[in-house]
């Protein structure tokens, strides 16, 4: 009768129980979807039925959770782990977020421990589920004790083993490895994950975050792709408000922020990510408003301050920056990634000593942080630099440049300060420190704190770091170019308190190179043009996109240039004056696109079209020859009457065809209507060094000459241009001009021993004597072999220049090595009877 009665109970008890797994598996879905409301009204329908379900209560508390109903979350954990006790891992873990969320530290603590604990008396005996929550417990205590993360990756790892299919636990572990700065692997976990489910909307975030790590704009596109699947997810609505931010768009970062409170209005991370739009807008009363909320729900969530500094110095703020981040570390004194941040900022406004002891922090409590582990080993290496301070500017060179760098460095750093002081009416704080790494990678790391970035100088308004000449090959780089360009920043960043848009700062610093030299500042080219005609430009109300998130390999480059014809666009039509107001009033403007088109008195879309239309004005001809360029393809021949469209480069293609061949005279024509076509270009495989090289075939000099002059003009960063172009104005006794040339290829490439004594020889021959001795101190840093013969040369010009003492050092120094050397003894013998007689020495 007994077995009877308990078999009726266990047949009348089966059904409910396949009832709710059923509802489970609904309820997840609905989760899953967004569709929260839908999911806890039918979880908690089921636990009126089934009270005691824990895979029911830790489903619905999880939705309580995301949802920021804390009180209900927690009371749905504490009744799943007093139903199962010890198994009941996962409900501690999730137990433990709520306590995260309210700032409870020391409660979450005991309950990560309580879960280790459990993990250390039964070992194998745990299910994936639970080795998961292990992991996840290990992972958090990691903060204290940076040895424990690793220990957390192979219990995910023995996790994924038993269970392949659990999916939180892939998504978790690549949370882990992109927290660890393992972004490689990280990226190929959520890959992994989401080949089992492509939508599945957790997977498809950390997938953006990964891919955000890596600078990528693909991050858009998988956040997006998310947010389709689950409109609802918090974390990615927050991520989607950072992106925006990233490009300055405030209105539509403010727009995700408010979808994501609307979901769970005690979401810390959407409150944080409000709190920065208000600061970045000046916003002072809302973002007071906002910071007191969040200390309201968690006192000690100092993430709210890391994520001010983070995009304090995302947006150039870094005295801002380094303010937040040494709030974070005073909230909470393991923040590593606060006292990182702090540092960084430090090094960015030139504080190296505090900078330095913060990063040795934040590497001490988080080893992991290539950024921070990158920064500290340059700043060990600094040991082989020098500084030199000397007219408002420090400058901080390797040992091995120093001779050579030094005098150029400054001559032209000052030069820019006197150029833009008076254009800009404003002096910036000085000095100002310019570091110079003959080390690409060790520039990198200087700039964002890892190798490989592509960038050539870096301003950060009071400091300014570049690759030296010696960090690129030889005619990639223009040193000098670069130089004024971050100078042009450091004004543009003073005067603005750092609130000046990065298009606008990047467009207008190498709009200002074009005007400093010749040649200097890009000019345009066929790729250019060519995105122009295919729709890949992006209109002025959105260049920012270009430099922070772009969408093709060349659109960085391209931004440089197209913001570059903005600022020439606008100062043709409403003056320089307007573009330094503009500049004036970014630093209090809450909406930098506000500022702009109110000083030009145009809305966004007037000032789209109107640029367009000086565009295509500017390059009517140059744009038409490259429309449609493949239709004339395989139509051209190899005689001079061919009918060849005028396509740019089908002309350009048969004659360097031609040129190749040796038909000089066949080719001069396709070339000469090749430059008619496109006279603004004038790269390497332009017709400019295209017709030179035939002209000079031809013993056709002053023809060559001019086309190196005007292929310089435009592009001076062509080396052996600028080193032809001296020649032929050498041979023809203009000394000047090939000074003139000499010079500009120094700012190319000056460890030419040559062309150093080439400059000294064409100064000397226009009696510019303090220059020549400037040529040969750089011929003596180069350590010629004949030292005593530039020791020589070095003192004559110094008795040229009338400093004697100068002279009569330089010419001991050549006796030292070759005491017999005549022309130094007679030198020296001059100098004595001329000081004798109080006159120069002729």
């Amino acid at each position: 009768m007994r077995s009877l009665l308990l078999l009726a109970l266990l047949l009348c008890a089966m059904p409910l129980s396949a009832a709710t797994d059923a509802q489970i598996e609904r309820i997840e879905a609905l989760r899953l979807s967004g569709d929260y409301r839908a999911a806890l009204e039918l979880g908690r329908a089921e636990l009126a039925a089934a009270a005691d379900e824990p895979g029911l209560l830790q489903l619905v508390g999880e939705i309580e959770l995301e949802t920021g109903d804390l009180d209900a979350a927690e009371l749905s954990f504490r009744r799943a782990i007093e139903t199962t006790g010890d198994a009941a891992l996962r409900s501690r873990l999730t137990l433990s977020q709520v306590h995260l969320q309210r700032g409870e530290t020391r409660a979450a603590e005991d309950l990560w421990r309580q879960i280790r604990e459990v993990y250390r008396a039964r070992g194998g005996g745990l299910s994936a589920q639970e080795l998961q929550a292990v992991a996840d417990a290990t992972r958090y205590l990691g903060k204290s004790d940076p040895q424990l993360f690793k220990q957390a990756v192979r219990i995910f790892d023995e996790a994924l083993r038993r269970d392949p299919g659990n999916l939180e636990a892939g998504i978790a572990l690549g949370e882990l490895l992109l927290e660890k700065y393992n972004n490689e692997e990280a990226l190929q976990t959520f890959r992994q994950v989401l080949s089992r489910d492509e939508r599945d909307p957790r997977a498809l975030l950390g997938l953006a975050r990964s891919q955000h790590f890596d600078y990528s704009s693909e991050a858009v596109t998988s956040t997006l792709k998310a947010l389709s699947i689950n409109p609802n997810l918090v974390p990615a609505r927050v991520l989607l408000a950072r992106l925006f931010l990233e490009l300055e768009q405030y209105a539509d970062a403010r727009r995700e922020v408010e979808l994501a409170l609307q979901v769970n209005p005690r979401s810390l991370e959407a409150l944080a990510v409000l709190a920065v739009i208000h600061r970045l807008q000046h916003d002072r009363q809302g973002f007071e408003t906002v910071e007191a909320r969040v200390l309201e729900l968690n006192p000690g969530y100092a993430e709210l301050y890391t994520l001010l500094a983070e995009m304090a110095g995302q947006n150039r703020l870094y005295r801002e920056a380094a303010e937040f981040a040494g709030q974070a570390v005073l909230l909470d004194p393991q923040m590593w990634q606060g006292y990182g941040l702090l540092g960084m900022n430090q090094l960015r406004l030139g504080r190296m000593q505090a900078g330095r002891e913060n990063l040795q922090r934040s590497f001490a409590g988080d080893p992991y942080n290539v950024w921070i582990g990158n920064t500290l080993r340059l700043l060990d290496s600094l040991d082989d630099y020098v500084e030199i301070d000397q007219g408002g500017f420090r400058v901080v060179m390797h040992n091995d440049e120093n001779a050579l760098l030094e005098e150029y460095i400054h001559d032209l750093a000052q030069q820019a300060y006197r150029f833009f002081a008076a254009r800009y009416r404003y002096q910036p704080q000085q000095p100002i420190r310019v570091e110079l790494y003959p080390d690409h990678a060790d520039f990198s790391v200087r700039s964002v704190g890892l190798a490989g970035v592509g960038l050539l100088g870096v301003a950060f308004g009071p400091v300014v770091a570049m690759d030296s000449p010696a960090a690129r090959e030889r005619g990639s780089f223009n040193w000098g170019s670069t130089l004024w360009h971050e100078l042009a920043h450091v004004f543009h960043l003073q005067m603005t308190d750092n609130r000046v848009p990065r298009w606008f700062s990047e467009g207008l610093a190498v709009y200002e190179e074009r005007l400093a030299r010749p040649g200097w500042g890009g000019d345009v080219d066929p790729g250019f043009l060519l995105a122009y005609l295919e729709g890949r430009l992006l209109p002025v109300s959105l260049l920012n996109n270009g430099f922070v998130r772009p969408s093709y390999p060349e659109q960085v480059i391209h931004s440089y240039f197209q913001a570059s014809l903005v600022f020439e666009f606008i100062e043709e039509r409403w003056g320089f004056d307007t573009i330094r107001e503009i500049l004036v009033s970014f630093r209090d403007s809450d909406s930098p696109q506000t500022a702009l088109l109110d000083g030009l008195q145009l809305d966004s879309d007037a000032l789209d079209a109107e640029f367009d239309a000086y565009l295509q004005k500017k390059y009517a001809v140059a744009l038409l020859s490259l429309s449609d360029r493949d239709k004339a393809n395989g139509r051209v021949g190899p005689t001079p009457d061919t009918a060849l469209p005028d396509k740019y480069f089908d002309q350009l293609k048969v004659g360097t065809r031609l040129l190749e061949q040796g038909d000089l005279e066949l080719a001069e024509p396709f070339l000469i209507r090749a430059q008619q076509l496109f006279p603004e270009y004038a790269g390497a495989d332009s017709s400019y060094w295209l017709l030179a090289t035939l002209y000079l075939k031809q013993q056709r000099q002053a023809e060559a000459e001019a086309q190196l002059a005007g292929m310089t003009a435009i592009n001076a960063e062509h080396y052996e241009a600028q080193l032809q172009l001296a020649r032929l104005r050498a041979e023809r006794g203009d000394h000047a001009g090939a000074a003139a040339a000499l010079e500009a290829a120094i700012f190319i490439y000056p460890y030419d021993i040559d062309v150093h004594r080439n400059l000294a020889e064409q100064l000397a021959r226009g009696e510019r004597w303090q220059r020549v001795a400037r040529e040969w101190r750089a011929v003596l840093a180069l350590n010629p072999v004949d030292r005593a013969e530039a020791h020589y040369r070095l003192a004559e010009a110094y008795a040229r220049a009338g400093n004697r003492s100068s002279a009569r050092e330089q010419i001991l120094y050549a006796l030292e090595i070759a005491p017999n050397y005549y022309q130094a003894q007679e030198l020296l013998l001059a100098l004595r009877g001329a000081a004798a007689a109080g006159t120069e020495v002729q």
